[in-house]
């Protein structure tokens, strides 16, 4: 492995978490490619009416440079 970029971004799922992480990782792949490594950085939900209706999560992706 050579050189690793990493940056960060915001995944959102009305589901659960791991659903926003992995809902952030398939919207990068469709602009980077070689990534590497996650690494979820912090988890938060928004609450409506007592209940939870959208989880985030802030996550730093680790993807390969190229030439």
């Amino acid at each position: 492995m050579g050189v690793i970029i990493v940056r960060e971004m915001v995944g959102t799922s009305s589901h659960s978490w791991s659903d926003a992480a992995r809902q952030a990782v398939a919207l990068a792949t469709k602009t980077v490619r070689n990534i590497r490594t996650v690494e979820v950085v912090q988890s938060t939900a928004r609450v409506e009416n007592g209940e939870i209706v959208e989880y985030r999560v802030q996550i730093k992706l680790g993807f390969e440079y190229e030439e």
